[in-house]
């Protein structure tokens, strides 16, 4: 439970970051930020508290390698998303922090309580059946309903924007999803 809340409080800042800046170019043109990386936010809140919990029983060696390897895998998203250009190295380092402060907090809450028993065989059918259906699931329009959300609450017709920092051209029109 206390994950879950750490987790949807973590994501309400991203998102407001980002309605903050499509609506009213809230953000940082030194730093080139224009909200929270959401990818990475997840990664990094998600991975380590994973890996952690499937190790709880094992050494504390052993649970300090699997929280490292989540972490190492949060890393990885946030240069991917450097290397693509879906963010900033400021946004994307945002986004890391705040996933890993989620992540060391309930693993802080979590370390001393009695360890809660994995069932390895549902957690194998779950990853197998997310491995099979991920190419027939369609990509949740995320960004484009982030961007609605921005336009009604800001009151404009069209979004701020990176390159300009300024509000899109009049010719703007939303895109499946993305990232702005």
């Amino acid at each position: 439970m206390w994950w879950l809340l750490l987790f949807l409080g973590a994501m309400s800042i991203v998102v407001a970051s980002k309605i903050a800046f499509i609506g009213w170019g809230i953000g940082s043109r030194e730093y080139d930020f224009t909200g929270f990386s959401g990818h990475v936010t997840r990664a990094m809140s998600i991975t380590p508290v994973l890996l952690y919990l499937l190790t709880q029983r094992a050494s504390a060696m052993m649970r300090l390698g699997a929280i490292a390897l989540g972490v190492g895998f949060g890393t990885l998203i946030a240069v991917s998303r450097i290397m693509v250009h879906a963010h900033s190295l400021s946004e994307s380092i945002a986004g890391w922090l705040l996933g890993g402060t989620i992540s060391f907090v309930f693993i802080y809450l979590l370390h001393k309580a009695p360890p809660i028993r994995a069932h390895y065989g549902l957690i194998a059918l779950g990853l197998v059946g997310l491995i099979f259906a991920t190419p027939f699931v369609e990509p949740t329009p995320t960004q484009r309903w982030i961007t609605q959300a921005a336009l009604y609450l800001s009151g404009h017709d069209r979004p701020y924007i990176r390159v300009t920092w300024q509000p899109a051209p009049k010719s703007w029109r939303p895109s499946n999803d993305v990232e702005i």
